[in-house]
């Protein structure tokens, strides 16, 4: 398959106006594409233009339907035409010159780093002159009601996007039910839930050029029901919106001595007693600790940065970064890069190695994070973990590190466990010991200083119930 195959598919009905302008216009931009319009027997004699465009042009194809079968059911036919003639990527726009083709060279500058990227006009303010108030209302509550009910950040609702089909698999788009324009924010819902790396792009949108909306009341009231219907499932049954997708293949290297023995750790059967530290444990990670993450990621990285988890673990913490970032995961156990395969849908790699001497290329990464790692290890081998991180960081690259304290309620809390279930079995231990927990700090900058960081956020507060200080900093 020829990476550098690009398909426009534009449906049409009606739209003898623009349909050659607009050919012509994407034609001068010399960008080497093939177009693919999907005409559904256009009263006014669109399909005729189309075949005289195809007649002159070998890259211009014509799919005629017998009649109007709805947008989303074209988007589907010519994602299917696409799919059957091996396009790796598909671009896909109106013919109403709403969508204006000079976006389409700021949609293609990323087509290498996200699965698919959308034309967003909820960006930049502004991003819709002219239009009608009533029609900009739609527009705007649809878009509310697709971040409110399906929890996509996205502009759901517009068909200006980018599609990797060769990274896409077609039984994601078999998922979609609506033949509409529903169609829109359905798969890109379906997308977003398998994982798929989604970048945004901002466009301005005037009003139509010539001729008016297709769109009509039943149409709305269409997508209302069929939004209601998709966060249902996504209550009760979300595995209706999953797809099997492959899982990246671990990176493993046998002859790692971990010395602190973590796969013991990941591979215990906990007993009865234990089982409540995991569970306060589990608590934590996915109400505490992952929104904190989450927010120091996306504050300090833009969408689709090259990320390394640095002992990631099981990778409970870190899902929701995944379905935004290029991911590696690194950990010295490969039981831990197990659980981590088997809890993750988005995209990422996995590599068995050791933090203090990793298997990374120099400057590889725009940034590295890790949480609850550094307490485990002396200051002299905290010191050779530094120096890997800016080995493999790029120049600017940025850390993330979330490091306990001394004084941190979580420390304080396993203590006490620990003292208590001693009083049953010494032998218990819940993990490996923490003997470099984080003192003030000025220990923290003296550590990021030596190794050439410069500390650029200290947090520790209410926002992970006091449980672990955030150190950001940056090369």
């Amino acid at each position: 398959m020829n990476p550098n195959r690009i398909l426009i598919m534009i449906p049409t009905y009606n739209e003898a106006e623009n349909v050659e302008r607009l050919y012509r216009e994407i034609r001068q931009q010399a960008l080497g594409v093939d177009f693919l319009f999907v005409d559904d027997n256009s009263p006014d004699g669109t399909g005729s233009i189309l075949d005289r465009l195809a007649q002159a042009d070998s890259c211009v194809h014509v799919l005629h339907r017998p009649g109007k079968l709805g947008v989303g059911s074209a988007h589907q036919a010519g994602i299917a035409w696409a799919y059957a003639r091996q396009y790796p990527v598909l671009i896909t726009m109106d013919s109403d010159f709403s969508h204006s083709p000079k976006y389409l060279l700021d949609i293609l500058h990323y087509r290498d780093d996200f699965d698919v990227v959308v034309a967003s006009r909820y960006l930049t303010q502004n991003s819709l002159p002219e239009w009608a108030w009533n029609r900009k209302f739609l527009t705007r509550m649809g878009h509310f009601l697709t971040r409110l009910v399906l929890q996509m950040p996205y502009d759901a609702t517009g068909a200006f996007r980018l599609y990797r089909l060769d990274r896409i698999p077609p039984a994601v788009f078999e998922r979609v039910v609506s033949r509409g324009y529903s169609f829109f924010y359905e798969s890109l819902f379906i997308l977003h839930s398998n994982a798929f790396a989604i970048k945004e792009v901002p466009v301005s949108l005037p009003a139509r050029t010539y001729g008016k909306s297709k769109m009509r009341f039943k149409d709305v009231l269409h997508s209302v029901e069929l939004l209601g219907s998709i966060a249902l499932k996504r209550l009760f049954y979300p595995a209706q919106s999953q797809v099997a997708v492959q899982k990246p293949v671990i990176e493993e290297n046998p002859g790692l001595l971990d010395s602190q023995d973590w796969d013991a750790y990941w591979d215990k059967q906990h007993t009865a007693v234990n089982s409540i530290y995991d569970g306060i444990a589990a608590f934590f990670r996915t109400w505490i600790i992952r929104p904190n993450l989450d927010h120091f990621i996306n504050k300090n990285f833009a969408p689709g940065a090259r990320l390394l988890h640095a002992g990631c673990g099981g990778g409970q913490v870190d899902v929701d970064i995944t379905r935004r970032y290029r991911v590696t995961a690194l950990d010295i156990s490969i039981k831990a890069l197990r659980i981590y395969q088997k809890i993750h849908s988005g995209k990422f790699t996995l590599v068995q190695g050791d933090i203090r001497s990793m298997n990374l290329p120099d400057q590889s990464m725009d940034g590295v994070y890790n949480l609850g790692v550094f307490e485990h290890f002396p200051p002299a081998e905290i010191r050779q973990i530094l120096a890997e991180f800016q080995r493999v960081l790029k120049p600017g690259g940025k850390g993330v590190i979330f490091w306990p304290p001394v004084y941190s309620l979580s420390v304080l809390f396993l203590g006490s466990w620990h003292r208590l279930l001693h009083l049953v079995n010494k032998s218990i231990q819940l993990h490996p010991s923490e003997i470099s927990l984080l003192e003030s700090q000025e220990q923290a900058e003296t550590l990021l200083t030596q190794a050439g960081f410069k500390l650029i956020d200290y947090s520790f507060g209410i926002k992970d119930l006091f449980t672990q200080v955030v150190l950001v900093f940056e090369k």
